[in-house]
């Protein structure tokens, strides 16, 4: 699982009548006009920003949005039957008529997966009724926390608790935790929690509200260095922000990454590993709902997102309900290994990387004349640009760890790819056009992002100008690879991230739009790359395919 920022979208591909068997694409780039991560123009020369979404529920169908028809198979060797996956891409909402979709809730709870964590989660309210529960939470280490993570940090996480029990009076840690929490509950306003716990009205000495503030501020501490191990250019970004929000986006981060961690982390104990994971998942979306429904925690980690919600009240639960969809899209037997289509993988886009963003909006805050549901769209164009920059970065990783391709099946048929390429390492023309389409698409959903940071309030627009900037850089580095993403790893260090700090603080204010920079001057619009997509679906291919290494490797196979 990689965990970005947010998400969506969609192109068509099945009526272009492009067929790759014997012939090959021919595709000039020129340096200046398309080799750029981030288009800087004036918002009049975007798409036009409108007072309200235009909201259509269906399945996208227009030419920059239709889907691919899903493939006729009944079952996909991950799990997920097509009739599954039909029916929660037809349940997307279109957001401003443009490649956007909007999955939010979206679940099919007939399906074999919904099913699997509604079956678990059963087992698992049944044993705590009974005084049988084995909670994950009730061991050793915190839920979602494990050898990769404690490895990474460099010290077992949430052991500071320790410090601040008052061990005289028989205080133990978790009840030190849970007086913390209704110490926070008494800040709420009366309608942050919809079923608020039956409880007295907290009374506290001040010196008792002093000690839950020094244990909140090392647990939001923690959060941060957990952020700062996993997500480098993610934490560049919160630098840059007001402390309250910066610490916010911390926690949520850090539920993020237990998430995560709940469904990757080796199980080499377990009589049932993908048993055992379900029922930690169904657990910890238990927990969730409790803490967002009456403000309940379960341990010292959170807290920091109890704070959170108490700070926030309108950060809604539905994001994060709907990153545990994703996660189950990656467990074996229940969910996807293989993508067929741009939706499909759009959808687990959304489900990873575009539900952190919509967790951050009611931080981030809109600026004065825009709206939540006006920023969503931009929002969400950031998630799938984030998502897709990763599985481009990292597409011979997850062929060799994992087994996983996620580039969807039909653009690497369009253009002659196969997994046995990919898993063989080799790079060759119709690869190296493959990445510059889906770059193409990447630069696409950034040049879309990129109209929503006027849409944010001032001090918030430098973070996600910061991370825009950062993340994109990581599509230069690919081209400067040459596109291969196969046996090179794109990376771009500190020191660059850094450099880039005065010029992404400068393309936030109101002058750049008029005075920009002179590197953005060249940059393409919004519209530029829309048809770029549409110029590399509609090419004509030559007529003679000519020799590279997947022709030879595939004449070999054909032999064998």
């Amino acid at each position: 699982m990689k965990i970005s920022s947010t998400v969506a979208a969609t192109l068509c591909l099945s009526s272009t009548g492009i067929t790759p068997e014997n012939t090959t694409l021919a595709l000039t780039w020129p340096r200046t006009k398309l080799a750029l991560s981030h288009p800087q123009r004036s918002l009049q020369s975007t798409t036009s920003l409108r007072p309200t979404s235009s909201w259509t529920r269906r399945k996208p169908s227009h030419i920059t949005t239709i889907s691919m028809s899903v493939a006729p198979q009944e079952t996909r060797d991950g799990g997920r039957t097509t009739k599954e996956i039909a029916k929660e891409l037809s349940l997307g909402v279109t957001l401003d008529g443009g490649p956007v979709i909007d999955f939010a809730s979206v679940k099919d709870s007939s399906s074999r997966a919904e099913r699997a964590l509604a079956d678990a989660r059963k087992r698992y309210e049944a044993s705590v009724a009974d005084g049988t529960a084995a909670s994950a939470s009730t061991g050793e280490r915190l839920m979602g926390i494990n050898d990769e993570v404690v490895e990474e940090v460099g010290y077992e996480i949430g052991e500071f608790v320790k410090e601040y029990v008052d061990a005289k009076s028989g205080e133990t840690a978790n009840s030190l935790v849970q007086k913390c929490a209704a110490y926070l509950r008494s800040k709420a306003d009366d309608d942050t929690f919809p079923r608020p716990l039956d409880e007295a009205p907290a009374q506290f000495t001040h010196g008792e509200k002093a000690r839950f503030d020094r244990l909140l501020s090392r647990a939001y501490e923690e959060s941060g260095i957990v952020t700062s191990a996993f997500a480098k250019t993610f934490y560049l970004g919160t630098q840059v922000l007001p402390e309250p929000a910066m610490k916010a986006i911390w926690a949520v981060y850090v539920w993020c990454r237990r998430t995560d961690e709940i469904v990757d982390a080796p199980r080499p104990n377990a009589a049932d590993p993908n048993q055992e994971m379900l029922t930690d998942l169904s657990e910890w979306e238990i927990r969730l709902e409790k803490l967002f429904d009456a403000g309940e925690v379960m341990d010292v980690l959170d807290l920091p997102l109890l704070d959170c919600k108490v700070k926030y009240p309108k950060l809604p639960i539905t994001p994060f309900s709907d990153m545990i969809r994703g996660m189950l899209m990656d467990i074996p037997g229940l969910g996807q290994d293989r993508y067929d289509t741009w939706d499909e993988l759009h959808l687990y886009c959304y489900r990873v990387a575009g539900t952190v963003g919509l967790m951050s909006m009611p931080v981030f805050g809109c600026a004065p004349g825009y709206t939540d549901e006006m920023a969503k769209e931009p929002a969400l164009s950031l998630g799938v640009a984030f998502q897709i920059t990763n599985i481009l970065r990292d597409v011979g990783e997850d062929a060799k760890k994992r087994g996983r391709v996620y580039l969807p099946q039909r653009d690497m048929e369009r253009f002659g790819v196969t997994e046995r390429q990919i898993f063989d390492q080799i790079v060759d023309d119709n690869f190296i056009n493959l990445m510059k389409f889906e770059i193409a698409r990447a630069r696409m959903y950034y040049a879309r992002a990129l109209r929503g940071v006027p849409m944010l309030s001032p001090e918030s627009r430098l973070p996600v100008q910061l991370s825009l900037d950062a993340y994109g850089k990581i599509l230069d580095k690919i081209e400067a690879n040459g596109y291969d993403s196969l046996t090179k790893r794109a990376y771009v260090g500190k020191w660059e991230k850094l450099a880039g700090i005065p010029a992404s603080w400068y393309r936030t204010l109101d002058i750049a739009q008029a005075l920009p920079l002179p590197g953005d001057w060249e940059r393409p619009t919004l519209e530029d790359y829309e048809k770029v997509l549409e110029d590399m679906l509609e090419k004509k291919w030559a007529k003679e395919r000519g020799r590279s290494a997947t022709s030879d490797y595939l004449q070999s196979l054909q032999k064998k």
